[in-house]
């Protein structure tokens, strides 16, 4: 059953103690219950933005390489319904006045019948895709998978067919609590596979920018005179874009990426 405007209205203005509720997952039975009730099945990769792949350092042959918003773009043409909300209710919850409020999440598969039609549309798949295009050219960082919240705010039936992909901003974004979260639930926000962060702290000058409110989960810090990037970092690939001395960098070790991305979403969601 579709969730009424009221309960939409009254979770944004729980959405601002996220991180309180966040905490709880750490105590012992009510992690479960939470999992059980908020997590369970999870699954959910995040894209690094394509301007920060090294295309110079290919891996595999030229004509074979392929960018992380293919992952999007295949699952956009495959799937048969295809839903844009109106709104982030990330953004709208904190009121954010760096990032769009507007550009709202993109749901695919037949789950999608089951939204509140006051809170978004049906769409094309060319406005699919027009839309995860104009979310990157604002700098948003896409984030695609199975999330049990987005089937129980929505009141979606089948969370079996509702393919989520957001399109997320550093300072709002609901998974700043993946490092609060209890550990097995927060392990389920994931970079994606066969993608690495590094930084060379010969290049870096120290200037702190990458520091300062651009990692969404704190994955980069300062021990000593060395930045430093945890096991935290989910591969947004913010950091990189932000470095003025190129100190930072994405590495592929796995030429394999893209596909195994796409095998894992497919063994869980139906978008057809």
């Amino acid at each position: 059953m579709a969730r009424p405007i009221w309960f939409v209205k009254l979770l944004k203005k729980a959405f601002p103690n996220v991180k309180l509720i966040a905490k709880l997952t750490n105590i012992p039975i009510l992690n479960k219950l939470f999992d059980f009730l908020l997590f369970k099945g999870d699954n959910i990769i995040y894209l690094p933005k394509d301007t920060v792949i090294p295309i110079e350092q290919n891996i595999g042959k030229p004509d074979n390489f392929v960018l992380p918003s293919q992952v999007l773009e295949y699952f956009i043409k495959k799937a048969n319904y295809h839903w844009i909300m109106d709104f982030c209710i990330c953004r709208a919850s904190m009121e954010c006045e760096d990032y769009p409020i507007e550009l709202g999440c993109l749901f695919l598969g037949k789950g999608v019948l089951d939204i509140n039609p006051k809170l978004g549309k049906r769409v094309s798949k060319e406005e699919a895709l027009e839309h995860i295009r104009k979310c990157s050219s604002e700098g948003l960082v896409h984030m695609i998978g199975k999330n049990l919240l987005d089937k129980q705010w929505l009141g979606v039936k089948d969370g079996e067919k509702l393919l989520s992909i957001c399109n997320c901003c550093p300072c709002c974004c609901l998974w700043r609590i993946s490092p609060i979260l209890d550990k097995d639930i927060g392990s389920k926000i994931k970079k994606m596979p066969g993608i690495q962060v590094k930084i060379d702290n010969q290049k870096c000058a120290l200037c702190e920018k990458c520091l300062n409110d651009v990692c969404f989960v704190n994955a980069i810090q300062k021990r000593g005179k060395d930045i430093e990037i945890s096991r935290e970092c989910r591969g947004c690939g913010r950091c990189i874009e932000i470095c003025p001395q190129n100190a930072i960098s994405l590495s592929l070790f796995d030429e394999s990426y893209i596909s195994k991305s796409i095998a894992e979403m497919e063994n869980i969601i139906d978008v057809e």
